[in-house]
């Protein structure tokens, strides 16, 4: 059973100011120490996710040290590369790479070749734990866990990271003084230092309120630097945004597609989802809600995609059918919304909304 009884000895400094500071508030002692006594009764259950919470000063950090020593403790990387990618080892392929920093939610190719630490706080814990995941297979332990995030990012971060974990089947225990993250990373067992009382996790995440609007062309500015391909946008397009709260996270814009058989056919033009919204399924969410729109209007609607996140999202997906594996396209299979672009040189896949 994981518990632990122990004892935090520190000594006391013999400086004439430390002196002065004992007598002057009664405490004259040599030695300081913390008594702790933690049951965390976890033991022959399966679990993925455990948190450690509380307010700084409760011992957060001693216990996890004390009570899980067979996991690895991280509390940060060695960040020197010109980019992100560099600074992963020589083992890891790029493909490896830039698969798992997809799978946490950091699905943006032009971020990536960023240095660490120009990157936006909710960037940098992915990253981290995407090099932490291939570095290590060993359970781990993660520091300060969204303390340096705004919350809502902090939320949707947590709601990311915890699904690829238990994906992933690994053990991962976060240490936080933020109880807001509990019910979006939905842990299997808490401990609260506050109280030194241990919990089943109960709390499940709330449903995350978004509202779709159209939008206007001068927004895609807002995401055009987030787009995996290209900064051009088609002012022809029809254009949408999805909001959580007051601020836009994504954005999805659609084309007529001249197609030599179909002739009611829409293409997503540019589909974006800001950094720190992704990895909760959210742009597929925008995009089918949006190919719901016209599949009322009788047209069909169509994706093609070279982004690994799509790719995997749209296949997990009952509202989305591949209609092409990823493949080249050929020059002469570029037509409308392709033509002019370098898809001949990219592995790219093809969806239709099929709407379940």
């Amino acid at each position: 059973m994981p518990s632990s009884k122990f004892v935090i000895k520190s000594k006391t400094s013999d400086s004439f100011k430390a002196n002065k500071v004992k007598s002057m508030f009664d405490c004259d002692m040599e030695v300081v120490k913390k008594e702790f006594n933690v049951n965390i009764p976890i033991e022959n259950t399966k679990w993925n996710v455990g948190l450690i919470v509380g307010a700084s000063g409760t011992g957060k950090t001693t216990i996890a040290k004390n009570v899980f020593k067979d996991f690895r403790f991280f509390d940060g990387f060695e960040w020197v590369g010109k980019s992100i990618i560099d600074d992963f080892g020589n083992e890891h392929s790029a493909k490896e790479i830039t698969e798992i920093l997809s799978k946490v939610g950091f699905a943006s190719p032009p971020d990536w070749l960023k240095p660490f630490n120009v990157l936006s706080n909710g960037q940098k814990m992915r990253a981290e734990l995407a090099r932490l995941i291939l570095d290590s297979n060993e359970p781990f332990i993660y520091d300060e866990f969204t303390s340096v995030v705004d919350r809502q990012v902090a939320c949707i971060g947590s709601a990311a990271i915890q699904k690829f974990i238990r994906k992933q089947d690994k053990q991962f225990i976060a240490l936080s003084c933020h109880y807001d993250i509990e019910e979006w990373l939905e842990p299997d067992w808490v401990f609260d230092c506050n109280t030194m009382q241990f919990r089943r996790g109960l709390l499940r995440r709330p449903e995350i309120k978004c509202q779709i609007r159209k939008a206007d062309q001068s927004e895609w500015r807002q995401f055009m630097d987030f787009h995996y391909l290209s900064h051009d946008h088609n002012n022809a397009a029809h254009k949408y945004v999805c909001q959580i709260g007051n601020e836009s996270v994504a954005w999805c814009s659609v084309l007529h597609f001249p197609h030599p058989h179909v002739k009611n056919m829409k293409r997503i033009h540019r589909i974006v989802v800001k950094p720190d919204y992704q990895g909760i399924g959210l742009g597929t969410k925008l995009m089918s809600e949006i190919a719901k729109k016209y599949k009322k209007e009788k047209m069909r609607v169509s994706l093609v995609t070279s982004s690994p996140a799509f790719i995997h999202g749209l296949q997990q997906s009952k509202n989305w059918i591949m209609t092409r594996k990823p493949s080249r396209l050929s020059n002469t299979a570029k037509t409308g919304a392709l033509a002019g672009t370098t898809s001949d040189a990219r592995l790219t896949a093809t969806f239709e909304f099929s709407n379940g």
